[in-house]
């Protein structure tokens, strides 16, 4: 596909379905550590990458997205590996570009939050500048047919990434903000008011991704729909958040004070029925560009697509519980009946 292919699908009226959620599925596969976060297994283990990505086409996503979230300068400084810099993002721009030709679907550069901006920070800024620069240009080089920039808290970071986009490549940018616990950026602005000034500012898509769960980013998808105009985008963590914990930083563990972020999450896991509702909502808003951030899975993105109206190859085997030996419409085992009713009565 060229690199317009996104726009065109856009503007066309279609949906575009996008699987994240990489380092959080990573890190449950034991490829990957909680704390630090940072892709070493595109180095480590390639092959696995490879093999996620195809995952996620397979359940229906449209786009390929390079693995090179928190690959960048500050975590790779942390970790000690600052000179594997290059060598992960050419590495993880690579097999990406590999799948998405493989696949005939779309591969996308990935940029974030760079754990060091700070506002009215000169030095700060500028160092945060470069990072996205050097990252944007290996994306380019890999032949990204759009740049993905996201989870970002500070509006200012968000612009900044944005800035970056249209000087250092000429491909379109999707940028999203990480809606904190109070719904709002660093700066002090709505979730819908740093998203219209992002558009203004030429953001060919903008949105929400991580942070909150399907059923506290809807409200707020509601209100960034009223005050933009163009493409919206929707990409939520797949965990149980709540109106009083309306972050997975701010789940709590049941009966105590802990918080369960990041190893206790999987007891807060949607259903995919849930996120299957939140697919169904997000079109109804009039959201186009449609996907899952952390605790994402393939089960999950093939929910997500088939609400797109898609029929992707895990597709065939969607369940069918009419043919379940119990629990199906049409039980006349014996057997099979005395089960059912021990399990349930």
């Amino acid at each position: 596909m060229s690199a317009t292919g996104l726009l065109e699908k856009l503007r066309s009226g279609e949906d575009v379905v996008v699987a994240e959620g990489y380092l959080f599925e990573f890190e449950r596969r034991g490829y990957l550590r909680a704390g630090s976060y940072v892709p070493e297994v595109v180095l480590e283990y390639p092959e696995k990458v490879k093999e996620l990505h195809e995952e996620f086409v397979h359940a229906g996503s449209d786009v390929v997205l390079a693995f090179t979230y928190y690959g960048h300068r500050e975590k790779l400084r942390h970790i000690g590996r600052e000179s594997d810099l290059e060598k992960l993002n050419v590495k993880a721009l690579k097999i990406a570009r590999q799948v998405a030709d493989d696949t005939g679907t779309l591969m996308a550069g990935n940029i974030c939050n760079t754990c060091m901006y700070e506002i009215d920070n000169p030095k700060a800024i500028e160092a945060s500048r470069q990072m996205f620069k050097e990252q944007i240009e290996w994306a380019v080089a890999g032949g990204a047919d759009f740049i993905v920039a996201e989870t970002f808290n500070a509006m200012g970071e968000a612009l900044l990434a944005l800035q970056c986009i249209r000087e250092y490549s000429q491909l379109p940018a999707v940028i999203t903000l990480a809606s904190s616990l109070k719904g709002l950026t660093t700066e002090g602005l709505t979730s819908a008011e740093a998203c219209r000034r992002l558009e203004e500012a030429g953001a060919d898509v903008v949105g929400l991704n991580c942070t909150r769960g399907p059923a506290t980013m809807i409200p707020l998808l509601r209100e960034v729909r009223q005050q933009c105009k163009g493409p919206i985008a929707a990409l939520p963590v797949v965990y149980r958040t709540t109106p009083t914990q309306p972050t997975m930083q701010s789940l709590t563990v049941p009966g105590t004070d802990k918080y369960a972020f990041p190893v206790d999450l999987p007891a807060f896991t949607c259903g995919r029925t849930e996120v299957r509702e939140f697919a169904r909502e997000c079109r109804k808003i009039g959201i186009q560009y449609i996907g899952l951030c952390c605790g994402n899975n393939p089960h999950y993105m093939r929910e997500v697509a088939e609400k797109c109206g898609r029929k992707p190859p895990a597709s065939k085997y969607s369940p069918n519980m009419a043919e379940h030996y119990v629990y199906g419409s049409n039980i006349t085992d014996y057997h099979a009946k005395t089960l059912l009713h021990a399990q349930r009565d």
